[in-house]
């Protein structure tokens, strides 16, 4: 099955949870990083079918650009089949945290 990674950066912690919380909820994805970039900048990536992630993250940016308050996407990207060098050194993959959540 062809799978996807998905990241979107927001400029806030509020976008960043409400970005995460609309992507789950869009697609049949799963939340495998998060973390803090620089200067008030969120990442989160999510995994699951190249269509889901597609889904989620199109739904991510459109939720934080209509009802943050003040929260902006400031980057996105969608990498479709991420080959395993790429999954071997960016924390992108599937882990134990994650695994029970894995679609």
């Amino acid at each position: 099955m062809p799978m996807a990674v998905g990241v979107i950066e927001t400029l806030s912690f509020p976008a960043i949870l409400i970005a995460s919380d609309t992507m789950v909820k869009a697609a049949a994805v799963s939340i495998v990083f998060y973390d803090k970039s620089e200067s008030g900048r969120f990442f989160v990536a999510v995994r699951g079918r190249v269509s889901e992630v597609t889904r989620a993250v199109e739904a991510g940016i459109e939720v934080v650009e209509k009802e943050s308050h003040g929260g902006q996407v400031m980057e996105y990207y969608i990498v479709p089949n991420p080959p395993e060098n790429v999954e071997s050194v960016l924390p992108i993959h599937f882990t134990s945290k994650s695994e029970p959540f894995r679609i």
